[in-house]
């Protein structure tokens, strides 16, 4: 009896494929790879019952791919995490068959070893696509070849016709792009099934696990010297930017003012002691907020910055009154002003040097302020502590790659 060749087992090789990807390498040990007849190429997931992401792959199709094929395959399951189209919201009114196509072709677009058949920018039907946008702007430019050509809108319920992926679909592509639908590009190779499938609560833990996942292998990757592999430099300044927390500034601002403000008392007989009515002097309290703005004056911030920055400072300044403390190696307090409640004022530079982030923190230390907010690029050393809270602001560029590691908020503004 001859013996039966053993089934591929895709963990077995993922090491030496992944050998000088540091990213996609720390990010593939911490997705699960599972075997399945079921799809007859590859797919990611969240699975319902552990709420982890995990890659489905097809033996068979595994094993007669070269090894070019199956890294740019794993590197194209991967993508599809990271930029979170497995659980990312499907834009409203639009058949799941077109979003499908805008993922691969972004993703795609990074891609060169794929097998024969898969969807790529400036190729067959998409040859006057541009490589190298975001799902969405694919997504507009499938929309408008489709208008022109006077195909199905799509809303979502053409299952028949998704031969390739999607909602109802196999998962199995076709080969040829243009064949099996209304919409160029059935070529598709993996499957899209079960995306968004899993309940709101188990997505968002299975979300929360990828981002650390990412965070880790972002760090592996700055660490290494691969550096990030064959990622290219707009993917990773999509990935960092989207492991910056996004949050609404206004609220967090509102916050810091609020939890910077402190309580004055002093006596006063115009108040009834509540407790001691006519007996003791009643208490008058006032609540105030000793904020410092300090505004780093540095040639690398550009004006750009300064105009976001004086616009986001004329919408505190309704909240409360300020210090604005220009700086860049040290602090001229002739160059001090106070920024009253409810005043606006334009953007200005008044100094041109370099930057160091102890001069305003001794400045603010020597006056006791309660709080701290610092407008910066984050271009300089680390500090020394500060007495008060203190927070810092840049731009989302900036934010991402700070210079020095902190515990301190760092809040993200748009330029």
């Amino acid at each position: 009896m001859m013996n039966e060749k053993p089934i591929f087992d895709l963990n077995m090789h993922v090491a030496r494929l992944l050998m000088d990807e540091p990213f996609f390498a720390s990010l593939s040990r911490r997705i699960n790879k599972t075997a399945s007849a079921l799809l007859p190429t590859a797919g990611v997931r969240v699975n319902p019952d552990t709420a982890q992401f995990e890659m489905l792959y097809n033996p068979s199709f595994f094993e007669k791919l070269t090894d070019p094929q199956r890294k740019d395959v794993l590197k194209h399951e991967f993508y599809h995490l990271v930029f979170e189209h497995v659980t990312g919201r499907l834009p409203d009114g639009i058949n799941p068959r077109i979003w499908n196509f805008a993922t691969d072709l972004a993703i795609n677009s990074h891609l060169e070893n794929l097998p024969a058949g898969c969807l790529k920018p400036g190729q067959g039907p998409f040859a006057e696509f541009a490589p190298g946008l975001s799902a969405e702007a694919y997504l507009e430019l499938l929309k408008r070849k489709q208008d022109e050509q006077g195909g199905d809108k799509g809303d979502g319920d053409d299952e028949k016709n998704n031969d390739c992926e999607g909602e109802g679909g196999s998962g199995e592509g076709s080969g040829e792009p243009g064949e099996g639908s209304g919409m160029p590009g059935d070529g598709q190779f993996d499957s899209h099934e079960g995306w968004g499938a899993a309940d709101s609560t188990t997505e968002e833990i299975a979300k929360e696990r990828l981002k650390e996942y990412i965070k880790k292998a972002a760090g592996e990757a700055n660490q290494s010297s691969a550096g990030w592999g064959s990622v290219p430099a707009s993917c990773r300044r999509d990935i960092m930017e989207r492991m910056t927390t996004r949050v609404d500034w206004k609220k967090v601002l509102r916050y810091f003012v609020k939890t910077s403000t402190r309580a004055n008392k002093r006596n006063t007989v115009k108040r009834l002691n509540k407790r001691y009515a006519y007996i003791h002097a009643g208490n008058k309290v006032t609540r105030r907020a000793k904020i410092a703005i300090s505004i780093d004056q540095s040639g690398s911030v550009s004006d750009e910055m300064l105009i976001a920055f004086f616009s986001e400072l004329n919408k505190l300044a309704k909240l409360a009154s300020f210090t604005v403390v220009p700086f860049d190696t040290r602090v001229d307090e002739a160059l001090c002003y106070e920024w009253k409640k409810g005043q606006n004022h334009k953007t200005q530079r008044v100094m041109y040097g370099g930057t160091c982030f102890n001069a305003p923190t001794e400045y603010v230390n020597k006056k006791g302020f309660d709080g701290h907010i610092i407008l910066t690029d984050l271009m300089a050393p680390k500090p020394k502590a500060s007495k008060c809270q203190r927070m810092w602001m840049t731009t989302k560029y900036y934010a991402s790659r700070p210079y020095f590691k902190t515990n301190e908020r760092i809040l993200a503004i748009d330029v």
